[in-house]
């Protein structure tokens, strides 16, 4: 028996999910006429007149041959945001239970948790962008449920140091350690879904919207025990995948050499960009990345952020996060929009 008899929501457990057609069978030959569908086809003239896989097996096998893990371990949502959500609404007591982010992070863990009206408990990275461990160990009790860790991590585009990961799955093994990956693909680093069988308490996150180049699409991976996977999938919304998504996505999974030329282009520009940064005097720090973006300190960051947006260049201004204090946050472009970036701000 694993960890989630305890740790999941005691209702969940024994929550009867509601069961659809494509629950009831799952083949691609007959004739269909149990889930009042269009018998005709679409109105759009592509094929969409039919449900989709509610599970996604036909991905799922494929990633998991790719991911090397299996298929029982993987969630596929419409973006991370549904992991997230489900995540916590699987765990987390409203009310009762607490979670603790690492600031500065993605905003949408602390989002979705008071939406559900579950504490949050903050500790704020050090000055290198790292956890504090001790500072960490400080916020944690007994309703502690999940801790959320973002690596490479967004805005400071830095990899949270493996060790310090390693220690918080060993010491909280009744806390559930979220590792958000969404940059994994422009690291050096091994990704850790190689550690799930080490540790029970470990869920990854990944995502097709960075380096797949799909985030018009909204597909999110999480991976983790199968207990917890089988507790999402039965929370979850019937078909949260829609039809052309699973196309788009089984597609893709064959064209993986294009998806790390993608990512060999971007980690050079962003090498160029960095460089071209580096020269002007406005420029006060530039934060070590790992991923497809730069977090960069400027002199009047918020003027030079009005400056590029009236030239129609479009970064993210930080400045109103914890560590990042006259910081804007710039995605790797193309060549083409990073030499546009570095002209508008000479002129600036």
């Amino acid at each position: 028996m694993s960890i989630y008899s305890k740790l999941v929501r005691k209702h969940l457990l024994d929550l009867k999910p509601y069961s659809s057609a494509r629950d009831e069978y799952s083949g691609k030959e007959g004739i269909f006429l149990d889930a009042n569908e269009n018998p005709y086809g679409s109105v759009a003239g592509d094929e969409l007149n039919r449900y989709p896989d509610p599970y996604q097996w036909e991905i799922k096998n494929k990633l998991a041959g790719l991911k090397k893990t299996k298929a029982q371990n993987i969630f596929l949502g419409n973006g991370s945001d549904e992991a997230i959500d489900l995540l916590i609404k699987s765990l987390c007591e409203p009310g009762l239970d607490n979670m603790i982010i690492l600031p500065p992070t993605y905003g949408m863990y602390q989002v979705c948790a008071d939406i559900q009206q579950i504490e949050v408990r903050k500790s704020n990275l050090d000055s290198t962008f790292q956890p504090r461990l001790e500072d960490i160990e400080s916020k944690i009790d007994s309703q502690t449920k999940i801790i959320w860790v973002c690596s490479p991590n967004n805005p400071s585009g830095n990899v949270i140091k493996r060790e310090l990961i390693e220690s918080l799955l060993t010491k909280y093994s009744d806390v559930i350690i979220v590792v958000d990956e969404a940059y994994i693909d422009f690291t050096g680093e091994p990704s850790f879904t190689e550690s799930l069988e080490k540790y029970e308490n470990l869920v990854v996150m990944q995502t097709f919207s960075k380096a797949w180049g799909m985030a018009g699409l909204r597909v999110g991976m999480a991976f983790a025990h199968e207990d917890l996977i089988a507790i999402m999938n039965k929370i979850k919304y019937p078909y949260n995948l829609n039809i052309q998504s699973q196309r788009i996505v089984l597609e893709a999974l064959n064209k993986v050499t294009k998806k790390e030329e993608y990512v060999k282009a971007i980690l050079s520009e962003k090498k160029g960009l960095e460089s071209g940064l580096g020269k002007l005097s406005m420029i006060k720090h530039i934060y070590p990345s790992d991923s497809n973006q730069l977090l960069v300190k400027f002199e009047k960051a918020h003027e030079v952020f009005k400056f590029l947006m009236n030239e129609k260049i479009i970064v993210r201004d930080r400045s109103n996060v914890v560590l990042c204090d006259d910081c804007l946050r710039i995605t790797i472009g193309t060549h083409e929009e990073n030499q546009a970036l570095l002209e508008k701000l000479a002129q600036f």
